[in-house]
C-alpha cells in the first residue's frame, strides 16, 4: 500500500525518507515552490541539510495527489492540526490518518487523535509518537516509537506497514496515555532546560524529570489512561530524550529562559501551548500539577527562574 506524508518539515521529511525503504512514498509540501525545489534538488536543505531524498520519494504540493495513498501520516504542528484537517476535509475524508505531532490543543484541551475524530469522524485515526529526532531517523539511525490506535486490528496493520529498517514500532490501544505522555514530556523538557540554563545543576534536572513524570502519570490516570503506557516509549522514553538533549526545541526554549536570553519566535515549540492548555485542564480537574503550572508562569513572565525554583523547593514536604 502506498503511503503519503503530509508536512515537509524536518520530521515529516525524515519519516518519508525512512518509509521509502519499504516502497514508494509521496511527501506533500504546502508551498508549491518549496515542493518543486525539493523534487528537483532531492534535498530538504533548510530542514535536513546533508540528507538526500531516495529516488522513490516524490514531493508534491498537490493535496489530491498526496491523499491518493491508503495511509496518510500527518506531520504538522499540534496547533495547526485542526486547520489542516478542516482545509482538506474532502481529500482526507474516510482515510487512515496517523498524527505525527505531540501536544494538547490550546483552545479545546484535546490531543491529536481526539482532534482528528472531531473534525473527521469517519476517518480512522492513530498516533505515532515516542523518543525521536528527525536527523536520527533521516540518517537511518535506530529509533523505537509508539503507534497508538484504538482499533487493535488496524493498529497491527499499521505497525507492519510503518515499521522500517531503522524504525521499530510498538503498538498500544491506549491512545489517551500516548497522547498525554507525548504532550507533557515537552512541558517537562522546558522545565529541565530552564534548570540547566540557570546553572542549577544536573541533580535538580533529575529531580524535575522525576517529579514531572509523576505529574504525567497523575494527569494520564485521571483521564483514563494506563500507567504502563506512561512507562513506555511515549512517556518515560520521550521524557528521557527531550529533557537531556539540546536537539530538543522545548529543551532549548527552557535553556534560553534559564539564561535570560531571547528565543527565536519562528521556531515551533509544542510545549509552550501545551503547558497553558494542561494547566487550565488541571485546574478544572483539581489536579496538583506544580511543574506544569510553574512552566506556564515562566513562559508568561509571572515568575523569574529564581522565584520558580524557590517556589517548587518550598512546597510542603510529603511522601513520594
Amino acid at each position: 500500500m502506498n503511503i503519503s506524508v503530509l508536512g515537509s518539515g524536518a520530521f515529516g521529511t525524515a519519516l518519508a525518507i525512512s518509509l521509502a525503504g519499504n516502497g514508494p512514498v509521496t511527501l506533500w509540501a504546502r508551498n508549491a515552490v518549496k515542493a518543486q525545489a525539493m523534487q528537483d534538488s532531492r534535498r530538504n536543505g533548510t530542514r535536513l541539510p546533508g540528507v538526500a531524498l531516495p529516488g522513490n520519494l516524490s514531493v508534491t504540493a498537490d493535496i489530491a495527489e498526496a491523499c491518493d495513498s491508503g495511509v496518510l501520516l500527518l506531520a504538522v504542528p499540534m496547533q495547526s492540526l485542526r486547520g489542516t484537517l478542516e482545509d482538506h476535509k474532502v481529500n482526507l475524508a474516510r482515510k487512515t490518518i496517523v498524527a505525527c505531532c505531540k501536544g494538547i490543543e490550546l483552545d479545546t484541551g484535546l490531543g491529536p487523535i481526539a482532534v482528528i475524530q472531531e473534525v473527521l469522524p469517519q476517518a480512522a485515526a492513530a498516533l505515532l509518537t515516542g523518543p525521536s529526532f528527525a536527523a536520527d531517523i533521516a540518517r537511518g539511525l535506530p529509533t523505537a516509537l509508539t503507534l497508538a490506535c484504538r482499533e487493535a486490528d488496524r493498529g497491527k496493520e499499521l505497525q507492519e506497514q510503518l515499521t522500517t529498517t531503522n524504525l521499530r514500532l510498538y503498538r498500544t490501544t491506549d491512545t489517551i496515555g500516548a497522547e498525554i505522555g507525548g504532550a507533557l514530556k515537552n512541558v517537562m523538557a522546558i522545565a529541565c532546560g530552564a534548570v540547566i540554563g540557570a546553572g542549577l545543576g544536573d541533580s535538580a534536572r533529575a529531580a524535575l524529570m522525576t517529579r514531572g513524570y509523576a505529574e504525567m502519570q497523575r494527569m494520564a490516570l485521571a483521564c483514563g489512561a494506563k500507567a504502563e503506557t506512561l512507562a513506555g516509549l511515549s512517556g518515560l522514553g520521550d521524557l528521557a530524550l527531550t529533557c537531556s538533549s539540546d536537539l530538543s526545541r522545548n529543551y532549548r526554549l527552557g535553556l534560553s529562559i534559564g539564561r535570560g536570553e531571547e528565543f527565536d519566535s519562528s521556531i515551533t515549540v509544542e510545549g509552550a501551548a501545551t503547558s497553558r492548555a494542561v494547566a487550565e485542564q488541571a485546574r478544572r480537574m483539581n489536579l496538583d500539577m506544580p511543574v506544569t503550572v510553574t512552566v506556564t508562569n515562566l513562559l508568561d513572565q509571572r515568575l523569574t527562574i529564581g522565584e520558580a525554583a524557590a517556589h517548587l523547593f518550598k512546597r510542603p514536604l510529603k511522601e513520594e
